[in-house]
């Protein structure tokens, strides 16, 4: 990479809860919540093509570390609700 070249990007999915998706809903959301003492690792998932599934771990110590290289803001993609009547 020459310093013309423009930076790589990766796009990460991250399935959430509820709490979880109400934070990162917040206007202009950068950054992803700490961790809970309950959840050490940060699992984001990437698809390499096919049906191969990439799950990088980010120890919550390097979560703000991890934040710093996010471009542009977290968007929700996709929700999905359980039905009623489960």
């Amino acid at each position: 990479m020459t310093r013309t070249d423009p930076p790589t990007t990766t796009t990460l999915w991250r399935p959430t809860g509820p709490v979880e998706l109400d934070l990162v809903r917040a206007p202009d959301r950068r950054a992803w919540p700490p961790r809970l003492p309950e959840q050490p690792i940060f699992h984001p998932v990437r698809q390499a093509g096919g049906r191969t599934i990439l799950e990088p771990r980010v120890p919550a110590e390097e979560l703000a570390e991890f934040n710093a290289h996010i471009v542009g803001r977290i968007r929700l993609v996709h929700e999905f609700h359980r039905s009623a009547s489960r």
